[in-house]
């Protein structure tokens, strides 16, 4: 591993989760060239699906997907080193996504397998203690095998105030949900957000105060403006792929400087393009490329440190066990391979430290 540049960690399933993975992975990114090195392993511990960074202090997070699901924290050493600080149960079955408020002060989790959100407050050195907070939701959707029942697939705070968007696949819902910074409790809104039916909606990415969510069962990508009690206004919808066949979209994200989002497609394994319009905000589908491998699950986008260099995305494909490097044409927007692969056991997600 190259002994500068800045830390990346990459998330995995492991054999408690059928896949290959071994834990947490840590490679070194050249800031200019966008090459990561060969990943190494920085942590062995069951199926850490989706990592999250403290917003000031040096402490990664995990989301344990696991039947009785946990949240790990674990302190970041220079050199990549990962040591555990401590591990909590979230309450819920299989969590797959986490995320840290801007405050520092919480930890908020998804738990898909239950259809749950749960809160965790954080102390002074970000270590997690006791649940703070569980919201249990109900209900199913139209599409029978994969909306049985709630599936929350993120909890993500916004970047400013106490709101908390809980995203729901089974319940084709968004919560906008309104954290008490003093109890950590959930205030849920008066009446939830529900996408059109069968939407089962994955990810949500924020640009310009707008909100960009993917419809995982649907195949698609919706621009919504948010009012200040979570009322969402639909302003344009598209297809994600121009492919024949099923399609799962998985992450959502949004360029730096809010002119381009995308989405990977997994079936036809490729990562989608939208333009977003300045003046109406709506996503328009641009073009898509192979993602690399099989089954892209994650991915991340990363600047250059050259002004004038390009961005960077990162994919991590399940299937295939690896992890590509693509530039970003800045006036296009549509990647090209730009690096090696790297081989990384049932990657699923990408975390720039």
């Amino acid at each position: 591993m190259m002994s500068d540049g800045e830390l990346v960690f990459i998330g995995s399933y492991t054999a408690e989760a059928g896949g290959r993975g071994e834990g947490i992975y840590v490679s070194r990114r050249d800031p200019r060239t966008g090459e990561l090195s060969a990943p190494r392993l920085a942590a062995a511990t069951p199926s850490p699906s989706f990592l999250a960074r403290h917003p000031r202090l040096p402490v990664l997070y995990a989301a344990g997907e696991l039947t009785e699901g946990q949240v790990t924290a674990w302190a970041i050493a220079e050199d990549g080193d990962l040591t555990l600080l401590g591990t909590q149960p979230t309450g819920g079955e299989h969590p797959c996504h986490l995320a840290v408020t801007a405050d520092g002060a919480h930890l908020v989790t998804a738990n898909y397998g239950s259809g749950s959100v749960s809160v965790h407050p954080l102390d002074l050195l970000g270590v997690p203690g006791a649940r703070a907070d569980l919201r249990q939701h109900a209900g199913s959707g139209p599409v029978a095998d994969r909306q049985e029942g709630p599936h929350a697939h993120m909890a993500t705070p916004d970047p400013d105030g106490d709101r908390v968007w809980v995203v729901d696949l089974g319940l084709d819902t968004l919560f906008a949900y309104t954290l008490d910074p003093s109890t950590g409790t959930l205030e849920p809104p008066a009446t939830p957000f529900r996408t059109r039916p069968g939407t089962g909606p994955r990810h949500l990415a924020r640009a310009d105060g707008r909100l960009y969510v993917t419809g995982e069962l649907d195949g698609s990508i919706t621009g919504y403006t948010a009012a200040a009690d979570g009322a969402l206004t639909e302003l344009g919808r598209s297809r994600i792929t121009d492919a024949d066949g099923p399609v799962h979209a998985s992450e959502i994200g949004v360029r730096a400087d809010g002119h381009f989002a995308y989405v990977a497609n997994r079936g036809p394994d490729t990562i989608a393009v939208f333009t977003l319009d300045t003046a109406s905000g709506a996503p328009e589908f641009a073009g898509e490329a192979p993602s690399g491998g099989e089954w892209p699950r994650h991915f991340a986008i990363m600047p250059s440190v050259d002004p004038e260099g390009p961005e960077f995305l990162y994919v991590a494909n399940e299937r295939s066990d690896t992890v590509i490097t693509f530039r970003l044409d800045p006036e296009t927007g549509i990647p090209a391979p730009g690096g090696p692969v790297l081989g990384v056991g049932t990657p699923t997600c990408i975390l720039r430290a």
